[in-house]
């Protein structure tokens, strides 16, 4: 059974919507552009993200959220570590992200 990985953010109120468009678009590419070091083929099994629709106190300023599946967890453990695209876009991303909230789990695991 796969890995799910969910990411949540909020931006720094200077983030122009041009810049937040971007991370956007960049995160969800990361899909093709993460590539295994093994296979030299895309290892992320999907990614999907959009805006934060339940404004409410509970969201905790959380605007945009983001869900990304591997197929194991060594191959979640290479992306969040280890991977050169992911370390690049993450190096870009950090002046406009104020918060990160991070959630991982195994579906039907409790």
């Amino acid at each position: 059974m796969g890995v799910i990985h969910v990411v949540m953010f909020s931006f720094k109120p200077l983030a122009t919507p041009e810049e937040v468009q971007g991370f956007c678009r960049d995160l969800l590419a990361l899909k093709e552009s993460c590539v295994h070091p093994d296979t030299n083929r895309p290892y992320m099994k999907n990614i999907t993200g959009g805006v934060n629709t339940h404004m409410s106190e509970a969201q905790d300023r959380v605007t945009h959220a983001f869900v990304s599946e591997f197929d194991c967890d060594e191959d979640r453990e290479y992306y969040l570590k280890t991977d050169p695209a992911y370390a690049a876009f993450w190096d870009g991303a950090k002046g406009i992200v104020e918060k990160t909230q991070v959630v991982g789990f195994q579906p039907g695991e409790f």
